[in-house]
């Protein structure tokens, strides 16, 4: 969970530095599909522009292209960027994905461009997030929707280890920075389900630290956790004239 800023991106070590790990952790996320019932509900995607703003190696991207008329991840780490742009050339039909190589405060993308932008658990994590909340808005047209997917830390057992992990991360000061900036808050309820015991010990050890990795594993006898996700969305004024 620990993040830390290089320039203006900031590093996720878990995806980062084990990206085969997080292969499995995406791959056992949301079991229940609440989440994403929630995000397609919010910010519908069906015939728009996406952008998956921090895409690591680009795992939803192609869930967006199955409705989408088009999708554009954005990732700053060159090997996700590779990584990215291998999974979409192995998936056929995805002829209006694509992947750039680009931070949340420099989108390589014109104004107006997109219906929807996408960030799960990636760069918006409250307070300084300011300058890509400004970028959403340049390539977002108006009408068009921010929606913002991260990790709730006040609830269920994985919100304890979150901030037992992270003791500087404060879960309340972020939604009351969301709301300010004029983001409606919707909770949701999900499952992550694990293959097999080694995988969810895999996951848990690069989300956590040592010690609360070997709490979490020893607190989770099956192969499910309970997580809880917070999802922010702000819609951009319809018919708003930009200078």
């Amino acid at each position: 969970m620990t993040r830390f800023r290089r320039g203006d991106v900031i590093e996720s070590p878990n995806i980062w530095r084990w990206p085969e790990v997080y292969e499995r952790e995406n791959s056992a996320q949301d079991a229940t599909g609440a989440l994403w019932d929630t995000v397609a509900a919010l910010a519908p995607y069906d015939g728009a522009d996406v952008v998956d703003v921090g895409c690591g190696d680009g795992y939803h991207l192609p869930r967006f292209a199955q409705r989408a008329r088009s999708v554009v991840g954005v990732e700053p780490h060159a090997p996700l960027v590779a990584r990215a742009r291998r999974r979409l050339a192995a998936t056929a039909g995805l002829p209006a994905c694509r992947v750039e190589q680009g931070s949340a405060t420099a989108l390589p993308l014109p104004d107006d461009a997109a219906d929807v932008v996408h960030a799960r658990t990636a760069y918006f994590f409250g307070p300084g997030c300011e300058p890509g909340l400004a970028e959403a808005s340049r390539v977002l047209r108006p009408g068009g929707v921010l929606v913002i997917v991260d990790l709730d830390a006040t609830r269920h057992s994985y919100g304890a280890w979150m901030r037992a992990s992270a003791p500087r991360y404060d879960p309340a000061a972020a939604e009351r920075f969301f709301a300010d900036q004029g983001f409606a808050l919707r909770r949701v309820d999900t499952l992550w389900r694990f293959a097999d015991r080694a995988t969810l010990a895999d996951v848990l050890r690069i989300e956590f630290t040592p010690a609360v990795a070997a709490r979490a594993i020893d607190g989770t006898p099956g192969l499910t956790l309970s997580v809880a996700y917070r999802v922010h969305t702000r819609r951009e004024p319809a018919g708003l004239l930009r200078p």
